[in-house]
């Protein structure tokens, strides 16, 4: 079944091996001035992104927590637990409607200004002034992550307590990481957005940005913590996998970093060359097929359980993404810690009877959408091919659409299409925005995405997580809504992502994390 596009794979790794043996090939003195001016330069170390990861004052977060310029009141702990970060402690309620937190003592902004409770309610101020404001990252929505938030409340200088209409059993997971970023209390003007660079309390300062071609970052000498190992970071935007894996070799570049860094089979093939490492862990990003589900042929359950079933998911992470990836069948991230293993099927034959069930025994021609910014990130184009493949199996012809970001939302809002490639990252540690957001009725993505799902005992679910305040019954109901999602199949889910990055061995203390990298770790070998 997937000989074809097995073999479009395979001449596609060839040619990306070629290109790395001819470039690895060249002598280690061809290296740029600029490269060399730069190593040179009061010890800067230079990495490359795909993506500018500081989009701007109008964006929610300005910079992407993986740069380390703020940090959150409650972080993803290596479990994927709450852990302190800002705040060092907290107590809930006997009812769940109030928490409170205390704060960590001795924390400066990079303005100078303390961090304290008053500082915290400005920032709920603006989440509660700009929710939902979006970003490249994750949306800023204060709703979602704060459900039924009625006030924010000064206990002390150093305490603060917020009060909610429902129980909030497990706010602690939908507030790590992006759901409570603190930034200076004057670092926002009128409207929301940021006055200037932004104003974090993390170990890097951001020094100077500019838009899609560089973010400098400066070790922050005022850190609470362990300080930045290295004085002065430069992250270089390079979108193309080709051009970045280019900079690796001739040394413009020490590292890559964020997401699809550098694909699977180009990472692979670089440790061939003993002068660089390679650094692979989980990854929070889920990897789907979305279907329209609002007209034929993925409006008919069937239909999308006989695509899910003809996947055979093992043979795909294994062809283009060699294997770092997991495959899965559940909507929910691995790194959730309360993710449960749902094995994914693969059974041809059934496939086909379910398929020819829902299509009446005929054919159909569908559009397969796929988005250019995951061509940049993932083999993409090839992993769209296995796919038409795979349709052709279940008498379904499929043309493949590469559209840019923008064209892409408006076809999935507008339904102007049948399939879509897509990624999604876990928001928090709380899966209730992510069962909201594609499982709910009403929800958000269930809504942009043309998902058409509509469940009414995953409805009664939701709403009875609210008031439930037992974890253990809780996970109870979150299994059981993972369990229903896996049969109905609102959205196919393919593969969990790998953080996968590599680096030149020059510089050390670089990792891959769940979420980003090591970088304050980061440092020259010699």
């Amino acid at each position: 079944m997937l000989k074809k596009t097995y073999l479009l794979s395979i001449l596609w790794l060839c040619i990306m091996i070629g290109l790395l043996g001819c470039s690895a090939g060249a002598p280690k003195a061809q290296q740029t001035p600029e490269a060399v001016s730069a190593a040179a330069n009061q010890g800067e170390v230079v990495l490359a992104a795909p993506r500018d990861l500081a989009p701007g004052p109008q964006d929610a977060y300005y910079t992407s927590l993986i740069l380390y310029v703020w940090e959150p009141l409650v972080a993803s702990g290596e479990d994927g637990q709450p852990a302190p970060k800002l705040a060092t402690s907290w107590t809930m309620s006997a009812d769940g409607k109030e928490w409170t937190f205390k704060l960590r003592d001795g924390v400066q902004f990079h303005d100078g200004e303390k961090l304290n409770a008053d500082a915290v309610i400005a920032n709920f101020n603006r989440y509660k002034q700009v929710s939902p404001k979006s970003s490249p990252f994750y949306t800023l929505d204060v709703k979602s992550a704060y459900p039924g938030l009625q006030d924010v409340v000064k206990v002390d200088e150093m305490t603060f307590k917020l009060v909610f209409d429902n129980p909030q059993p497990t706010l602690l997971y939908s507030m790590v990481n992006f759901a409570s970023p603190i930034y200076s209390p004057k670092n926002f003007n009128e409207k929301g957005d940021f006055n200037g660079l932004p104003q974090g309390t993390g170990p890097f300062k951001l020094i100077e940005h500019q838009k899609d071609q560089f973010d400098l970052l400066e070790a922050y000498d005022g850190y609470y913590g362990d300080k930045a190992k290295t004085k002065r970071i430069r992250v270089r935007v390079i979108p193309d996998p080709d051009t970045r894996l280019a900079a690796l070799i001739s040394g413009e570049i020490m590292g890559v970093m964020d997401l699809g860094a550098l694909p699977p089979a180009l990472a692979k093939e670089l440790l061939k060359d003993d002068r660089f490492e390679v650094s692979a862990t989980k990854s929070t990003i889920s990897h789907y097929i979305h279907p329209n589900g609002k007209k034929p042929p993925f409006d008919n359950p069937k239909m999308r359980q006989a695509l899910s079933l003809a996947i055979d998911r093992e043979q795909l992470v294994k062809e283009l993404y060699l294997g770092y990836s997991t495959s899965t069948v559940n909507i929910l991230n691995v790194t959730s810690p309360f993710y449960k293993e749902i094995k994914p099927e693969y059974n041809l034959p059934e496939a086909k009877k379910l398929a020819a069930e829902a299509l009446g025994g005929g054919s159909q021609k569908i559009d397969l959408i796929v988005p250019t910014y995951g061509l940049d990130r993932y083999p993409y184009k090839a992993q769209a091919e296995l796919l038409q493949s795979v349709l052709k199996e279940l008498n379904l012809d499929a043309n493949i659409r590469i559209l840019d970001g923008a064209a892409f939302k408006e076809a999935q809002a507008k339904g102007d299409f049948d399939l879509a490639l897509a990624t999604q990252g876990l928001p928090n540690g709380d899966p209730y925005t992510i069962f909201t957001n594609y499982l709910s009725s009403a929800g958000s993505s269930n809504k942009s995405y043309s998902l058409g799902y509509k469940n009414d005992r995953i409805d009664g679910l939701l709403n009875q997580a609210k008031t439930t305040l037992g974890m253990d019954e809780r996970k109870a109901i979150y299994n059981e809504i993972q369990a229903i999602a896996a049969q109905d199949l609102p959205t196919i889910p393919l593969f969990n992502d790998a953080s996968l990055i590599t680096y030149n061995k020059k510089i050390k203390g670089y990792k891959a994390t769940v979420y980003g990298t090591t970088l304050a770790q980061l440092e020259w070998a010699q």
